[in-house]
């Protein structure tokens, strides 16, 4: 497309005001992205938040940490609510569910029939 590679100055100065004045800092502690086999954590991240036409983007900069699911490098992806479930329904703790989900491959039938003894 010609005339693509030139910008008016002015027109350049108007658009980073507008990209300033989209821009916001968060205040974030932390930063988590879950995705279905691990967690890419950022901890103490400088995060922006930019509205571009109606479109909500994040910026986030630091040092990213991947980590498992349940806290462990390459560990199975537990939900919390598979925990909740086979913790109510064997009558146990929460960390004696997760573990046997996680020896049961995060299935929640047979951790809570492991765990009830059957």
């Amino acid at each position: 497309m010609p005339g693509m590679g030139r910008m008016n100055p002015r027109m350049m100065k108007k658009l980073q005001k507008q990209l300033q004045n989209s821009t916001e800092e968060i205040d974030a502690t932390e930063v988590i992205i879950r995705t279905k086999d691990k967690e890419i954590y950022f901890s103490n991240p400088a995060v922006s938040a930019m509205n571009m036409m109606g479109q909500q983007s994040y910026q986030i900069v630091g040092e990213p940490q991947e980590r498992g699911l349940s806290g462990e490098d390459n560990a199975p992806s537990i939900p919390n609510e598979d925990i909740e479930l086979v913790a109510s329904q064997a009558g146990v703790s929460p960390d004696k569910a997760r573990k046997a989900l996680e020896e049961c491959g995060g299935e929640p039938a047979e951790a809570i029939i492991k765990l009830m003894g059957g």
